[in-house]
């Protein structure tokens, strides 16, 4: 047996345990790594320039993940149809995926690099920009968008390793990438003068670099397929489904910039700047807790989707519950901390600050249905990988526009800042009731098709 075909094999026959481990500690190593990008960000220009730039960069970064939305959109896509067509054998689509993503990319980043350039000051006035700070995020985040293609591309093409299931390879991609970030940061911003567009620059240096590798990786022949890597050419076939597998993940990241905007918003119209401060600071640990999470997403990511395209159903099930089950065990203890000792707990990002009693009741209410989102973003991976991706879309939908928009604007007018920590919570708790219906009914669907044991009779009577 190859190792193309052995580390196949290993995701559909290995033990789900000894699988879930082996891809899942690079994955969650990989999204610390990736987002120490932008903590660098703020870490460089805060030592190397001032406060007005380093505002000026908070506000303008949550616009520039519009290309992580966007890379997000053609990675995730390309990397579940990527798992189904190894699960299938499908060796047409595995030689055409690398060419579509190549064209997509360059399809989705150009027209976006020109509208971004050209509308960066109205955005980043609209964030709240003035004065030195809206120069400062105008130029920041025009050079973010002039790097779009690297942004979009990059990502693409190492979330693509990652759904063969090779995460410890994008792992050392990206820290190649963060090495060449921090390298070059401090020349760019200082010696060169370039200031906060010498950040970004150097970001878009990080994210030429992961484009660079990933194609390396294909053209060296190290992935378990064959693949036309030098080609642009958008297949239509494969067009479809890498953007209808892909839109749950961009609608999650490009939502997520809408979410920033509305609920900062609130806490600032119906809070003091004490209350601001501890928001930030309960929602950074918020998502700081989901950040091994989002590594389990993408570790389960390509035993789904091989398992699927194997008619491997049993297997697919088994998955989503012993992964959703590990995200529960795993953040449980810290979990439990925050709910004993909040004080505690947030007093490590808030050194000396004064909590009210109603604040630490407000934190213990907004993390409450933390253990439950384990199902929720694992279900946000699973609908996708069995070719279910409008669920996950709707889901996505649903949370973020149909819910959060309007109990945002809603509740901090009746209940003030305390509305925004339990509309929140409450908005998680309905859509885990909500994806656990969705799920057991997708259960039920795979069981109709029968058994793993049917699937090489059903092969069998179909030649």
């Amino acid at each position: 047996m190859s190792d193309r075909d052995a580390h196949k094999q290993f995701i559909l026959e290995g033990d789900l345990r000894s699988v879930m481990w082996r891809l899942s500690w690079p994955a969650v190593l990989a999204m610390v790594l990736y987002g120490l990008n932008s903590f660098l960000d703020a870490v460089f220009v805060g030592q190397l320039m001032n406060e007005r730039a380093l505002a000026g960069v908070g506000i303008a970064y949550p616009l520039s993940q519009i290309t992580l939305g966007l890379g997000s959109l053609i990675g995730t896509g390309a990397g579940t149809a990527l798992s189904i067509y190894l699960g299938a054998d499908d060796r047409g689509k595995l030689h055409g995926l690398l060419g579509s993503v190549n064209g997509l990319s360059l399809l989705v980043s150009l027209p976006y690099s020109v509208l971004a350039c050209w509308f960066a000051e109205p955005l980043v006035r609209m964030m709240g920009g003035s004065g030195e700070i809206l120069a400062y995020g105008t130029a920041y985040f025009q050079a973010t968008a002039l790097g779009a293609l690297f942004w979009v591309h990059g990502l693409a093409v190492n979330m693509t390793v990652r759904g063969e299931g090779k995460m410890k390879t994008a792992a050392w991609m990206i820290s190649i990438g963060l090495l060449v970030d921090v390298a070059l940061k401090p020349l760019f911003i200082h010696t060169f003068g370039w200031g906060v567009q010498g950040a970004a620059w150097a970001t878009n240096a990080a994210m030429f670099v992961y484009s660079a590798v990933g194609l390396l990786y294909y053209a060296r022949g190290r992935a378990s397929f064959d693949t036309a890597w030098r080609t642009i050419r958008v297949d239509p076939s494969i067009r479809r489904q890498i953007l209808s597998l892909g839109m749950p993940a961009m609608i999650v990241a490009v939502m997520g910039v809408v979410q920033n905007v509305v609920v900062f918003g609130a806490v600032s119209s119906y809070g003091t700047a004490h209350d601001v401060a501890f928001f930030a600071a309960c929602n950074r640990l918020f998502l700081f807790m989901m950040t091994p999470l989002f590594g389990l997403m993408r570790a389960l990511q390509p035993v789904e989707g091989i398992s699927y395209g194997a008619r491997r159903y049993g297997r697919v099930r088994r998955a989503f519950s012993q992964f959703s089950l590990a995200g529960l065990v795993l953040i449980l203890p810290f979990w439990l901390s925050m709910m004993l000792a909040p004080g505690a707990v947030l007093g490590s990002m808030l050194p000396g600050f004064d909590f009210s009693a109603q604040q630490l009741i407000d934190f213990r209410i907004y993390v409450l249905a933390l253990p439950t989102l384990s199902w929720v973003l694992m279900a946000l991976v699973f609908f996708p990988s069995v070719e279910r991706a409008n669920i996950a879309s709707a889901l996505a939908l649903l949370r973020q526009v149909v819910f959060f928009l309007p109990v945002m604007w809603l509740l901090p007018k009746v209940a003030g800042v305390r509305g925004v920590f339990w509309g929140s919570a409450g908005i998680d708790v309905a859509l885990f009731v909500l994806v656990l219906l969705l799920v057991g009914r997708e259960f039920r669907r795979l069981d109709g098709r029968g058994t793993d044991a049917d699937a090489p009779l059903r092969e069998a009577t179909a030649g």
